[in-house]
């Protein structure tokens, strides 16, 4: 199985995931009104507490080239 950082994905990817996070919350809950940016801080410190800093996957789920 191949390792991944998991806090270096989340932050290379941090505009996509803050995005996908707020249009779920606003999926689930369209009236509610909350700060984008702040929910996702409070994401990324969810999932340091949640994750190893690295994490095992499938090897199919990686691709080592760019």
């Amino acid at each position: 199985m191949a390792r991944i950082k998991l806090d270096e994905i989340v932050y290379d990817l941090n505009v996509e995931f803050r995005g996908a996070l707020s249009d779920a919350v606003k999926e689930i809950s369209p009236n509610l009104r909350f700060d984008e940016y702040a929910l996702y801080k409070a994401f990324e410190r969810a999932i340091r507490r949640r994750c190893r800093t690295w994490e095992r996957v499938k090897d199919s789920n990686v691709d080592p080239k760019d």
